[in-house]
């Protein structure tokens, strides 16, 4: 049995929840979310838990039994709590900065970064060498980190970049403390 598939998922209070032919429906306080999941799932609604159930124990099966629960529990804690990433900005004269809701960094290069968040992701700047990024949908959160990462990675010589709030650089020696062993 899948450790992670068979824990029940707790529907907390004011989040209701919806199952019709494996597309599950979650409302909450901070919004809704929609998934179809893979149909030979058994998926079973009590008051206030959700159980999920694979039909037999083939190899297909039991990847899916996990993979489906976490979704589902994703959703849940979504529509209830959200979720947020947060970002810090390394290197001087690098920064960010709103402009209505789209962001602009400055990262070294010659012209200015702009992006514009997906819908349901909201982009706060606690001050312009911080990024916070909150929603409801994990996917979303996680991949507009991922792309706003991807415009200017931290270097491992002098760990300019963006990253992770807490992420460790692996630090290189630059030219100098690797010519001086003879």
């Amino acid at each position: 049995m899948s450790r992670v598939g068979k824990n029940p998922i707790p529907v907390p209070s004011g989040v209701q929840v919806d199952l019709k032919n494996n597309h599950v429906k979650i409302k909450g306080s901070k919004g809704e979310l929609e998934r179809t999941l893979h149909p030979d799932m058994i998926i079973e609604v009590e008051s206030d838990m959700i159980t999920v159930k694979r039909p037999t124990e083939s190899k297909q099966h039991k990847s899916l039994h996990g993979l489906t629960r976490t979704l589902i529990f994703n959703m849940v804690e979504g529509v209830s709590n959200g979720f947020e990433k947060k970002l810090e900005i390394e290197g001087v004269e690098y920064k960010a900065e709103m402009k209505g809701k789209t962001l602009v960094l400055s990262l070294g290069y010659s012209h200015l970064v702009n992006y514009n968040p997906r819908e349901g992701i909201e982009i706060e700047l606690p001050d312009p060498k911080k990024i916070t990024i909150k929603g409801i949908n994990k996917e979303k959160v996680g991949q507009t980190a991922a792309e706003i990462r991807a415009f200017r990675p931290p270097e491992p010589y002098k760990g300019k970049g963006i990253r992770y709030m807490g992420e460790q650089i692996m630090r290189k020696a630059g030219k100098a403390a690797v010519g001086t062993g003879f």
